[in-house]
């Protein structure tokens, strides 16, 4: 599947670079959420390492699985779609998710997420860090 080739080149060979920091993609596990069936998540750097300013992430959605409904009382969250397709509901209006998609979700505003048939496979960002 050309969609998970493209993500599995990203989170296995991808780095993630800062001045005093140089992670392989590769030597950071993926932890299963703890609510969300399906979704799995590859911590790149969390609010301790940022003092709480952000947090990245790399997120596996499995086909036809969802981030469900929820809302983050103090985090701008954005997603950059890497590979698959789905959608996401931001503030009840329907966003397409293919490659190339970036979606910001502002603080307080209801979002979830579907995977489609081929999964989907996002870049999560959270300001300030998701706890």
């Amino acid at each position: 599947m050309i969609f998970q080739d493209l993500f599995e080149q990203f989170s296995q060979k991808g780095s993630f670079c800062t001045p005093d920091k140089n992670a392989a993609f590769a030597d950071i596990p993926w932890s299963v959420h703890s609510t969300f069936d399906g979704v799995q998540l590859k911590t790149l750097i969390n609010g301790e390492q940022t003092a709480g300013q952000f947090s990245y992430h790399l997120v596996c959605i499995a086909p036809n699985k969802k981030i469900g409904n929820h809302i983050h009382a103090e985090q701008l969250e954005t997603h950059e779609v890497i590979a698959g397709s789905g959608f996401c509901i931001n503030n009840d209006e329907k966003i397409a998710y293919a490659p190339g998609v970036i979606s910001i979700m502002p603080p307080k505003v209801a979002h979830e997420v579907w995977a489609g048939s081929d999964g989907l496979y996002l870049f999560a960002k959270f300001m300030p860090a998701q706890s």
